[in-house]
């Protein structure tokens, strides 16, 4: 098989699917192959935890593109079918059957995998995840009125499914590692926002949990026991403790790997010919001026793109923000920038945190690092737009709602 000027991307998700559209949109009129291990077209992730989960979305909203798009851009989806390696020096991808597939320029758009709970009883039954869309429907069918839930893990995933949960009238528990869940994302303040929401919904937020074990009764989940000896009766657990890249291709092919595959601003990889792209990538960010490896559906969809024009030989650069959002109960929440803990002085608050209708800056000196806004529409491009001027302004000019952000650009 000839390598006759074919690109190859190997991934399932929205960061394979756009790269396809992004190589097409500019310029590659030579083979393009999608390899994805899912039987699914490449679908959008979010909404397994969102709308999808909660009944609101169809499953047919959840694809990237509809099915007569691939073939219109003559895009070659090899579905349900794993890449064993990459053969760097000869440039081929080796398939799970040993075919051998030449390729010009190879971008990695692997993604990541929950990770798993390792306690006694953690392989039981109605144990779940949520990754693929088969775990959300696994979720929706678990989440009935009356069921007990308990939910392993405050974070996006496990906060997004609790709150599914609730409104559909289960019993839910949420056990989580810290004092508060989202306390390492978002710091005290912003983080006692979603406990009290939770809180007020009727979740049991169990903080400084210690899991013992799962219990189960004939090789089907009946419960969590903690360390402090109490035992929760539970009808099905879901685990959101986090995720790993999957790095296993890249690594064996000799790139190099370091929490993702570590890429330029260019996100070209250590070698020559290959890109990655998602959740995958451990990026350089110039505008932040370190490597940043981001698990949010917008660098997913933005990525793609510069790996695109990358992988065509044109200068393009990844500069974009870290954006991610959230719906939950009545709270709709986005935030752009990057704050990592330790990494601020304070967070200052415009508008009304009691009433979850506010915009919270995360800064340094006087200069904004981040914003979130919550139930507050329209102001994320404003706050993003004084993250990248970099402009000095005080807390009473942010706190004060009367003050257009515009107006606080140079």
């Amino acid at each position: 098989m000839s390598r006759e000027n074919r690109f190859i991307v190997v991934g399932g998700g929205l960061a394979a699917s756009k790269a396809a559209e992004e190589l097409r949109e500019h310029g590659h009129d030579g083979p393009l192959l999608v390899i994805g291990d899912e039987r699914e077209r490449p679908y959008i992730r979010p909404p397994l935890s969102k709308g999808y989960l909660l009944g609101k979305e169809d499953r047919e909203s959840i694809h990237v593109h509809h099915e007569g798009w691939y073939r219109e851009h003559g895009v070659d989806l090899l579905l349900g079918t794993s890449v064993a390696s990459v053969d760097a020096g000869a440039k081929e991808v080796i398939l799970d059957d040993g075919r051998r597939v030449p390729y010009a320029e190879l971008q990695l758009a692997t993604g990541s995998s929950p990770r798993r709970l390792s306690v006694p009883g953690a392989d039981l039954e109605n144990v779940l995840y949520l990754r693929r869309v088969g775990d959300s429907k696994r979720l929706k069918v678990a989440f009935t009125a009356g069921a007990r839930i308990v939910v392993v893990g405050g974070g996006w995933i496990g906060l997004e499914t609790a709150a599914a949960a609730r409104t559909a009238g289960a019993e839910v528990t949420v056990l989580e590692h810290a004092e508060l869940p989202l306390l390492k994302v978002l710091g005290r303040e912003a983080a006692e926002v979603f406990a009290s929401l939770h809180r007020e919904h009727g979740v049991d937020l169990r903080p400084r949990a210690r899991i013992e074990r799962v219990t189960g009764i004939g090789g089907r989940v009946a419960g969590v026991r903690l360390a402090d000896g109490s035992h929760l009766p539970a009808d099905a657990v879901v685990v959101g403790v986090g995720i790993t890249p999957n790095v296993r291709l890249a690594e064996e092919a000799g790139l190099e790997v370091r929490n993702g595959i570590v890429t330029d601003e260019h996100l070209r990889t250590s070698m020559a010919g290959i890109h990655a792209a998602g959740d995958v990538a451990n990026a350089y960010h110039p505008r932040l001026g370190r490597h940043l490896r981001v698990e949010h559906w917008a660098n997913a969809l933005h990525q793609p793109r510069t790996a695109a024009l990358s992988m065509l030989g044109k200068d393009a650069v990844y500069d974009r923000l870290p954006y991610f959002y959230t719906d939950q109960y009545d709270l709709g929440m986005e935030y752009t920038g990057y704050a990592e803990p330790g990494g601020y002085d304070r967070v200052v608050f415009r508008g009304a945190r009691d009433e979850r209708r506010f915009v919270a800056f995360w800064m340094s000196g006087n200069r904004v690092l981040a914003g979130m806004s919550v139930n507050v529409w329209g102001v994320i491009g404003a706050i993003r737009s004084v993250i990248e001027s970099g402009v000095e302004t005080d807390d009473a000019v942010l706190c004060d709602p009367a003050v257009p952000l515009e107006s606080l650009l140079p």
